[in-house]
């Protein structure tokens, strides 16, 4: 009986992980994001790539071999290792979330493809864990309206990064989508272009190729 009722409650979390098409409310969101293997299943979905467009940005920015990449909110690697291999044996990508299922998740996936340029960061939520000088890029994609203290968030970036580093933000408009949140859980890029200028970077590119998402490049 126990095992039925998990099976009942975890069917409704899949179908909707498995539908990236159907809008979300704050309280679909939140059972999915508590659900690990229904969240993965979602970043994970093949359609995503058509909406997310990977290869696309990845060569937009410009990567070089022995690149270190900071990918903020990584969840299931789903740029991380995509990543891993632009910047070849020479560079490093860290991938950093918040969640310990997330990160058991990628650590599996290094251990069964022996990629060795990944390095997992299980990090505090206004912390990512990394030492000053370290990072040429930070990667941040449909993660930064969920740190809550950014201006905190925002002076450790400025530590972390190598002279010359650069800041990628990619989040979901704030409006009606038929994909992602709802407008009340995403931030305008209007309030991301101001909150990170206010910590001292500069708006180098912003491109438009993405269907969904604004694509911010800050140095």
């Amino acid at each position: 009986m126990k095992s039925f009722v998990l099976l009942v409650i975890w069917l409704p979390a899949l179908a909707l992980a498995q539908n990236n098409h159907t809008p979300r409310t704050k309280n679909e969101i939140d059972k999915i994001h508590q659900d690990s293997k229904t969240y993965i299943s979602m970043l994970e979905n093949p359609q995503r790539n058509a909406e997310q467009k990977p290869e696309e940005v990845i060569k937009s920015l410009n990567l070089k071999s022995g690149d270190f990449i900071a990918d903020i909110g990584a969840g299931s690697g789903y740029f991380t290792f995509r990543f891993a291999r632009q910047v070849g044996m020479k560079g490093r990508v860290y991938a950093v979330d918040i969640s310990s299922d997330m990160i058991l998740y990628m650590n599996r996936h290094i251990r069964d493809t022996g990629i060795n340029n990944v390095a997992t960061v299980l990090s505090e939520a206004n912390d990512p864990l990394l030492a000053a000088n370290s990072i040429d890029l930070f990667f941040v994609c449909n993660t930064w309206h969920h740190i809550s203290d950014r201006p905190h968030y925002l002076a450790l970036m400025k530590k972390i990064l190598k002279p010359g580093g650069r800041i990628a933000i990619l989040d979901y408009k704030k409006e009606e989508l038929p994909v992602g949140p709802p407008p009340e859980m995403k931030m305008a890029r209007e309030e991301v272009i101001k909150e990170i200028q206010a910590a001292g970077f500069k708006l180098s590119r912003e491109l438009s190729f993405l269907p969904y998402q604004y694509f911010l490049e800050f140095r």
